[in-house]
């Protein structure tokens, strides 16, 4: 057997074991964003106004999924208060929507990566700056 076949050998097992790794990487992943979502479409947040009147529940995404009344809201008769109480309600129930999607979606994602970032952040320069720096090293 010459030497550059030995080396060839070599390398092609190093590529294989690469590969595999990656593979099963890559499985394990798929394996986590199929569960991931199924846990966000059953994902339900409900909050509740501070008097108890107004109920709003969403989906993960901050959807409107209900809104109930409770029958005292039609005593006070003032609806610009009824429809504030409402859109406050609804909007705290997004925002903890969106904090508990952002921790749900973060447990599958590698740790320290730009995607859990972002999500946390919403700043597009934490996916940029690391896809930039990976280019800058394959340079």
């Amino acid at each position: 057997m010459a030497l550059g076949e030995s080396v060839d050998r070599d390398a092609n097992r190093a590529l294989r074991a690469r590969f595999d790794e990656v593979y099963g990487d890559y499985r394990r992943l798929r394996s986590g964003l199929d569960e991931l979502r199924v846990r966000l479409a059953e994902l339900r947040v409900t909050e509740r106004s501070d008097d108890g009147q107004v109920t709003a529940t969403v989906g993960a995404r901050g959807e409107l999924i209900s809104v109930e009344l409770h029958p005292s809201v039609y005593h006070d008769r003032d609806a610009k208060a009824l429809s504030r109480k409402i859109t406050t309600t609804i909007h705290r129930a997004g925002t903890t929507a969106a904090s508990a999607t952002q921790e749900l979606v973060a447990r599958y994602l590698p740790a320290g990566s730009g995607a859990v970032d972002f999500l946390r952040t919403g700043d597009f320069g934490s996916l940029l700056g690391r896809a930039d720096s990976a280019l800058r090293r394959g340079e």
